[in-house]
């Protein structure tokens, strides 16, 4: 008689994504993708899974123009969350929201085994 844990596991939930059965990775992978899928943004989502996480990178401020159209531009600098545009920042949010799907997905010992990768891809 399986306990109500396992109950739990084996028929799914909304909030919480499928834990892996270490005897059956083929099948615990197509459920995280039904699952990704079934979330808002789901098919950004299995994109960052597969490509790898959105890339923030760098820019330059323009400081001024001048009367024949050339640009003076500042010194180069990281860019932070606000400098993003609303379709970045969506990118952005979809990469953290995959990570804890995989992480929420993994027994305590695996996740203490790949908790320093910083990307889905990696896991």
């Amino acid at each position: 008689m399986a306990n109500l844990s396992e109950d739990i596991q084996c028929a799914g939930s909304d909030t919480r994504p499928p834990m892996l059965d270490r005897t059956d990775f083929a099948s615990w992978q197509q459920c995280i993708q039904l699952c990704c899928q079934g979330k808002e943004n789901g098919v950004n989502i299995l994109k960052s899974i597969d490509e790898g996480p959105f890339q923030i990178g760098t820019f330059r401020e323009t400081l001024a123009e001048e009367n024949e159209g050339a640009l003076h531009l500042g010194p180069e600098r990281a860019r932070v969350y606000s400098d993003l545009s609303p379709e970045d920042k969506d990118r952005y949010n979809v990469d953290i929201r995959e990570m804890n799907i995989l992480l929420q997905g993994l027994p305590k010992d695996i996740y203490t085994l790949i908790n320093h990768y910083n990307d889905a891809k990696d896991i």
